[in-house]
């Protein structure tokens, strides 16, 4: 079973080979509607789950479309329309789903739902973002920046902000891809150490660094993320900002690292907080490229899994 739970359960070139069908994908559609087949249609009959118990935009859209370009046929399930792990238990959902689909994609809060969901199906399922990691939304990130910038290994990446999911699968992809991987932020928001040790391991440069100007002198890219979740409280909230207002990635940070360093942020975003707008809209700016690349990354993964 060929399952895409996290960078790091993933071999290196096939990572590689994932990114590489993602950007042929993307190539090959290039001035089409959107609503067309793609010419192989790979998932002709096939039939996808896209399980929902967190919120989305990008990660609902982007798969329907990307299972819809591929000939195949979604059902959309959200944690209230299955009561997931309440009355029945996740192994018994898991079992009965894959009488059903060929293929899970699962947003959910805990990792334990979706290690248990993958151990006991019988289909591939993929991990479309939990509390611990997001590994879809890096492979965008990496396909983004070498659509711009050419082969991303051994370049300098530099996360201001918060450790939070995807800044974990950042790290991991660090390991994987073999760039070099700065987080600079408040101590207490720190990247987990297993991650970092694990990325070090492979042979990268993992640093930690609290001085925001410090930490991205010769980065190639910069990337931020929300610093508060929806489901915060207000005094949560509060606490958040004034740990994390240091390093808003605005103008000034940008102008420490290389002149041509790109900057990403995975979105939604609290604009003039996390980065501002200059920033944002700015000539260095991807965000829209990285948006738009989850829709041809997801696709290359979902073949991957199936192995279509």
């Amino acid at each position: 079973m060929t399952h895409f739970l996290d960078i790091n359960k993933t071999p290196a070139a096939e990572l590689r080979a994932i990114i590489d069908n993602a950007r042929a994908m993307k190539d090959a559609r290039a001035g089409r509607p959107k609503g067309t087949l793609d010419d192989d249609c790979p998932l002709a009959g096939h039939m996808v789950a896209l399980i929902f118990e967190k919120p989305s935009t990008r990660t609902r859209v982007s798969f329907d479309v990307g299972v819809r370009q591929m000939g195949g046929q979604t059902m959309l399930l959200s944690g209230t329309d299955m009561q997931l792990g309440h009355g029945e238990t996740i192994a018994d959902t898991a079992r009965v789903l894959s009488r059903y689909v060929d293929l899970i994609m699962m947003r959910t809060f805990e990792e334990d739902t979706l290690l248990e969901m993958a151990e006991y199906a019988d289909v591939p399922v993929i991990n479309g973002l939990t509390n611990r990691t997001h590994p879809c939304q890096i492979m965008a990130d990496v396909m983004t920046f070498e659509e711009h910038r050419g082969p991303i290994k051994g370049k300098k990446v530099v996360w201001a902000g918060d450790g939070n999911n995807v800044c974990a699968s950042m790290v991991q992809a660090a390991g994987r891809f073999g760039f070099d991987f700065t987080f600079t932020g408040p101590q207490i928001l720190d990247p987990e150490a297993g991650f970092v040790g694990e990325a070090r391991k492979a042979g990268v440069n993992v640093s930690l660094e609290r001085d925001p100007f410090k930490a991205v002198e010769g980065a190639d890219l910069v990337v931020a993320d929300t610093w508060v979740s929806m489901h915060d409280s207000q005094s949560s909230r509060e606490r958040r900002h004034n740990q994390l207002r240091p390093y808003q990635v605005n103008s000034a940070l940008m102008e420490a690292a290389n002149s041509d360093a790109l900057f990403m942020h995975c979105l939604p975003a609290h604009r003039d907080e996390e980065a501002t707008s200059e920033v944002m809209d700015g000539p260095n700016s991807v965000i829209f490229d990285e948006a738009e690349n989850r829709l041809h990354a997801q696709k290359a993964i979902m073949r991957y899994c199936l192995g279509v």
